[in-house]
Order: C-alpha cells, then structure tokens, then sequence
C-alpha cells in the first residue's frame, strides 16, 4: 500500500514540474507569432533574402493586432501604443503594423526581414519606434540606412529602394500560406500499375483500394527465390554431396586386476 501512495506522490510531482514548465516556456514566447496560420496574405517583396510579406487583419485596430501579437509571443521589443503605425521585434524579423489609409478599418501587418530593413528604411525614420540598440544592431554594416522606405501603406509615396510589391503567386503561398488555404494532404505509394497509387481509401490510411479485376481480399505479395546458379539477389549456396572423411581405429577395454 505504502509503495502505491509513493508511486502516486511521484507522478504527480513529475506532472507538477512539467505543467510548470510548459507554462513558463509559453510565457518566454520563443519564436514570433504564427501570422501566415490567422491573416490571409495580400502581398510580397522577394529579393534575395531581403524579404517582405504584408497581410491583412480585417476590422481590426492597430493597438489590437499588436496585443494579439504579443500575447501570442513575447516580443524582444514593442514600440509604444499608437492607432497609426507599431514596429514588434521577433529576432530578425521586423513587424510593422500599419492602419491601411485605403480602408482605415483595417490593420496591415508587414513582416520584414532584417535584411530587408537594412536595405530600404532610414534608420531616421526608425528612431521614434525602435531604441537605439536595436537601430544599431540593424545598421551596423549599413550606415544610416539604405533608403526612405516607410511602410507598404505608403509605398506609393515612399517606395521601397529594393524589389517592388506584388499579388502572392503560387510559390509565394507555399513559403507563407495564408489562412484561407485548404489543408489537405494524401498518402502515395510508388509504383501504382494503373496510374491510382493512393492509399487511404474510405477514410482510413489502412485501407488501400484494390483493383476491381482482382480478387476481393485484395492482392498479395510473394517472394520468390531464383533457381540455383541464375545470378539471382536469393540464391541459395550450391549444396555438397561428398561425403565426408571419418578415421576408423580400433581400441580394447581392460579391467584392473584386484589384488
């Protein structure tokens, strides 16, 4: 009974230190929010690893995408509350909240790249969101910055210095998918013989469909051995007749003589 309770006392310790531990790496917020999984993405700015995705938080204020950012995951910084545009840093990446000017309900969210901060803002600009380390982490081999760049709400105005903004295509969506994609995936077995390889046939990835001209168990697989000598993967070693060698003697057993 004794050794019961202290089995139980222990597992609930060792649930106890892992409960604490999931909340606090949840409270750290390693890693940036998943925007791509909750904001359909509206546009990007691809050169090189200078990158920028923009998408789009519908009805939503700047103050409260920025909350539901960083409640999401901690930012290593945040700039200051404000209805019209906020900067959040996740690493090396930059996100710039922007109420949209065309529909002012809405809240664009940027997500830059360091690389592409480095080559299209001012570090000028910067200055009234961001401290001064983090400025200086950014533009340490740039100088001042590598040009005017203020945000997709006014790219019109102040045009990235880099690569230009256009609709996601295909291979813009599979790097950064947006919400409204359906996500549906299928399981392929090679070698289909009448072109239909999918497996998972009835909802289950068990079930495999069978072809209607074979028999109802399905079809089985056999491994067949080749014949001797035919250079096959399974060939069997050439059996030996000859009989082997034995050594015939001869021997006597005595018995000792009692005295």
């Amino acid at each position: 009974m004794k050794g019961w309770r202290g089995q139980s006392l222990l597992g609930l310790k060792i649930a106890l230190v892992i409960s604490l531990i999931m909340s606090l790496l949840t409270g750290c917020g390693f890693g940036s929010p998943n925007v791509k999984e909750t904001y359909p993405l509206e546009s990007v700015n691809r050169d090189g690893n200078a990158t920028s995705y923009v998408y789009r938080a519908t009805d939503k204020t700047v103050p409260e995408v920025a909350k539901e950012l960083s409640d999401d995951k901690k930012p290593d910084q945040m700039s200051k509350e404000d209805t019209e545009r906020m900067f959040l840093v996740y690493g090396k990446e930059y996100y710039h909240l922007q109420k949209d000017p065309k529909k002012e309900t809405d809240t664009l969210i940027e997500i830059d790249s360091q690389a592409y901060v480095q080559k299209n803002y001012d570090s000028s600009f910067l200055k009234g969101y961001l401290t001064a380390v983090v400025i200086g982490h950014i533009f340490d081999s740039f100088g001042g910055g590598g040009g005017g760049y203020r945000g997709y709400s006014s790219r019109d105005i102040y045009q990235p210095k880099q690569g230009t903004y256009h609709a996601p295509t295909t291979s813009d969506k599979k790097m950064a998918p947006p919400l409204t994609v359906e996500k549906k995936g299928s399981i392929f077995r090679r070698g289909g013989s009448n072109g239909d390889s999918s497996v998972g046939s009835g909802g289950s990835v068990f079930d495999r469909k069978t072809d209607s001209s074979k028999s109802s168990k399905g079809s089985k697989g056999s491994i067949s051995r080749e014949k001797s000598g035919s250079g096959g993967l399974f060939d069997s070693p050439k059996k030996s007749y000859t009989k082997p060698k034995t050594r015939s003697g001869s021997g006597k057993i005595t018995r000792r003589s009692r005295r």
